[in-house]
């Protein structure tokens, strides 16, 4: 069985389309009716059916989708861990991270690393925290940044730096200017949180809960960048890191409030790998500068 057999099937499961699978491959639609025909024979079953809607995958085709991209994501793996072997410093690493991390630490992080190994080269998506590290369980990126990360054993956390949080609020809210402000201040105002599968919220519940208070958020949400258009519009109040509000700190449009002592609330940013995946030359070598860039700075 040829890899390109493999990859054209791969194509054609993404697209669901032999005419657009051919046109992403830069091949004629035949060379992709013809390669899946070689995995029929060669695994002896159908593996699609054609129709004028397109393509459906019999059942023996769910079985091999299923494995094919790993497979395919796990050779050029190999391919970047031979490439080490010849010495090149070069290579693509391929980063998840959710929106919280990316403005303020992630990039910054590889613009410094850039200067250092200019011929790597990265890809950089941005999901969800749960998606991020599901992502390196799948083989799908070599490495997760997360930050509110819900709690997963699977992938292997190698660098976790503790984030303090403090209550973010918009410059003209009635809180800006305190030097600090209790939970119990806090619940006469009108908060956004993140919805309850955050880490950040089972800290702040369980903070709450331990000082006998109740909070019932006006808005309560699962993006980042909802918390932040609600305060900006003085619509609530919230609390996050510094680090995610950095550029509107430093425009003016946002104030952060430290919380008093008694009310301090703190999660983690996690960097997390594979278990069992030997990481390429670029990978590690990012790995080990993120770990260092975030002992130095994610705390700030």
């Amino acid at each position: 069985m040829q890899i390109r057999a493999l990859m054209y099937f791969d194509e054609l499961v993404r697209t669901n389309s032999m005419r657009q699978a051919a046109e992403n491959l830069n091949v004629a639609p035949t060379a992709v009716s013809r390669q899946i025909e070689n995995l029929e024979d060669y695994f002896g079953t159908p593996l699609v059916e054609r129709s004028a809607r397109g393509v459906t995958l019999t059942a023996a085709g769910e079985l091999l989708a299923a494995r094919a991209g790993r497979t395919l994501r796990e050779l050029e793996h190999v391919q970047q861990l031979i490439e080490d072997l010849k010495g090149l410093e070069r290579g693509r690493v391929t980063i998840f991270a959710n929106g919280a991390i990316v403005a303020s630490l992630l990039t910054p992080a590889l613009a410094e690393f850039s200067k250092t190994y200019p011929s790597i080269r990265f890809e950089v998506m941005i999901t969800s925290a749960r998606q991020a590290v599901e992502a390196v369980n799948s083989a799908r990126a070599d490495m997760a940044l997360t930050l509110f990360a819900p709690q997963m054993t699977e992938a292997k956390v190698i660098t976790r730096s503790e984030i303090t949080y403090e209550v973010i609020a918009s410059s003209r809210h009635a809180l800006a200017g305190r030097k600090e402000v209790t939970l119990r201040e806090l619940a006469r105002h009108a908060l956004a949180l993140p919805e309850t599968s955050f880490g950040f919220r089972q800290a702040f519940d369980t903070a709450a809960e331990r000082q006998g208070l109740t909070f019932e958020p006006a808005f309560t949400v699962s993006a980042l960048e909802m918390l932040k258009e609600l305060v900006l519009s003085d619509m609530a109040a919230t609390l996050l890191p510094r680090l995610s509000v950095r550029r509107e700190l430093e425009a003016g449009t946002l104030t952060a409030i430290p919380l008093a002592s008694e009310s301090t609330i703190r999660t983690h940013a996690e960097l997390s790998i594979a278990p069992d995946r030997q990481l390429s030359f670029a990978a590690a070598k990012l790995s080990g500068f993120i770990e260092e860039f975030m002992r130095s700075n994610a705390s700030r």
